[in-house]
């Protein structure tokens, strides 16, 4: 496999790792000539190192995006129109507008496109998958989920779009259920123009989902909580730990008790996330799809990112429908005054 890596930056180091562990032969176009000559330092061909990527579309199979996200729309669109298969990191675009673009782009040939929402790949989310499918919880009553840390702020996009994101996808895909609306409060503490602190809450058909992101709170949590009408899933993504609590309140004559039944560390499999979603999309490219995220999972968690900044701005839930309506202004318009209630 001839892949194509676009994007060299901190993420991309690690793309271009795995790339070449999975035996493919690795291409790379980074605009960074500083960036370039760490490339070939680490070992790359200098005949496979380009500063444009269209010079090298025509040597490949398919393409890796790792680039920021206003770049997507036009790497992936000029990918698909060369015929190649492409992996685009999240978010999948800038906005919801340009992910419908490329949605429909993508609907207009027979490429593979994943999107590249990693925690879908973890091993944790599998061992969550399987204590659902066996009902080790009974039916699901509420979710939170808290990704969170005392961490450098990103500059292209605020925390919603990077952090949240990941779990507005993984309940979707946990739940097999569509987002239908969100309430949420999103601050610009630093003033810089992008939200830094968010609370969203998403409805998942009668599932709450409580979400918090931000760069403030000390330590790092990458958890949530899934709680059940028997128990609940205690989930930990930087500890690999995946914990069931059984237990139910019981009606007794004077009233409710809560009765705790017991806990199970579960065994969580090995493989490194990202290792596993790169592999999983080259499989997919060799069979010709179907792609184990696509870009209608894309869109869904970028209408839920876009659906918290207007909820936020306008003070009240908005149904997802009305985004695909139309949404009065521009969601993605992210200045002090549109992050205030």
């Amino acid at each position: 496999m001839r892949v194509l890596l676009v994007g060299l930056g901190r993420w991309g180091e690690k793309h271009l790792r795995v790339l070449r562990s999975l035996g493919a032969t690795v291409w790379v176009a980074e605009a960074s000539p500083v960036r370039r000559a760490w490339a070939l330092s680490h070992g790359i061909d200098p005949g496979l190192v380009v500063s444009d990527y269209r010079d090298a579309l025509r040597e490949v199979d398919a393409v890796d995006i790792v680039t920021p996200p206003d770049s997507h729309l036009a790497l992936a669109t000029a990918s698909l129109d060369a015929g190649r298969d492409c992996f685009v990191e999240k978010p999948m675009t800038l906005t919801g507008a340009e992910a419908r673009a490329l949605s429909a782009r993508v609907a207009g040939n027979d490429r593979v496109v994943q999107v590249g929402h990693i925690f879908r790949f973890h091993p944790v989310t599998a061992c969550l998958r399987e204590a659902l499918a066996h009902g080790r919880i009974g039916a699901v009553r509420y979710i939170t989920g808290r990704f969170a840390g005392f961490k450098r702020p990103r500059t292209d996009v605020g925390v919603t779009q990077t952090d949240s994101i990941h779990y507005f996808d993984l309940f979707a895909h946990l739940l097999g259920r569509e987002p239908s609306g969100v309430t949420a409060t999103l601050r610009d503490c630093l003033g810089r123009g992008l939200d830094d602190v968010s609370f969203a809450t998403v409805d998942y058909g009668d599932v709450p989902a409580f979400v918090e992101a931000g760069y403030f709170a000390p330590g790092t949590s990458r958890e949530c909580v899934l709680v059940g009408e028997r128990g609940s899933l205690i989930a930990d993504f930087t500890q690999s730990t995946v914990i069931v609590t059984a237990g139910a309140h019981v009606r007794r004559a004077d009233g409710w008790d809560a009765v705790e039944i017991g806990k199970e560390v579960l065994d969580v499999g090995g493989g490194e996330p990202l290792a596993l979603e790169l592999a999983a999309f080259l499989a997919a490219v060799r069979r010709r799809g179907p792609s184990p995220v696509d870009v209608a999972a894309g869109l869904r968690a970028l209408e839920t990112v876009e659906g918290a900044v207007l909820s936020s701005r306008l003070g009240r839930r908005v149904s997802l429908d009305e985004l695909r309506d139309g949404p009065p202004g521009s969601a993605y318009s992210l200045g002090p005054e549109a992050l205030t209630v």
